[in-house]
């Protein structure tokens, strides 16, 4: 299961999306009795996590809290992802791509440090790997993984 928490109001979020991409990437790595949680927030929230979580005291575009703990009627519990929709929309318009495409990068990014992956050698392959299985999704164009 998947829960969208929207703490920002300054862009509209089309959650069910997130929710739906997330689902899906649960059923890919084979973890369907799971939950995870992603938040959309604003750039003063995710600086507070930032500070207090890994003394980083500045905005950053997402986090992940792997939990991987169980929940409600034994259900693993991986973890929340915290987006900065702010930061994602610099980062989109940069990049020249739409923010939808930059969100749900962020959100497989976050996923992907959910499930153990870390900026290793070897890891941006299975980043670019679930990018590329995703890019026929209805996001536009996702931004390209590391080394493509």
């Amino acid at each position: 299961m998947v829960e969208i928490i929207n703490r920002q109001s300054k862009s509209r979020i089309r959650t069910d999306r997130y929710a739906a991409l997330l689902e899906r990437l649960l059923r890919r790595a084979r973890l369907k009795n799971a939950d995870v949680v992603l938040v959309f927030a604003g750039d003063a929230f995710v600086r507070r996590l930032n500070r207090v979580f890994r003394r980083k005291d500045r905005t950053t575009d997402v986090l992940s809290f792997p939990i991987d703990g169980r929940g409600e009627g034994g259900r693993r519990h991986l973890g929340d992802i915290v987006i900065s929709v702010p930061q994602a929309r610099r980062q989109a318009a940069a990049l020249g791509h739409s923010l939808d495409a930059e969100l749900a990068f962020l959100a497989i990014h976050g996923f992907l440090h959910l499930c153990g992956y870390e900026h290793e050698a070897g890891h941006e392959e299975e980043e670019a790997r679930v990018l590329r299985l995703l890019r026929r999704e209805k996001f536009g164009p996702l931004p390209a993984g590391p080394g493509e």
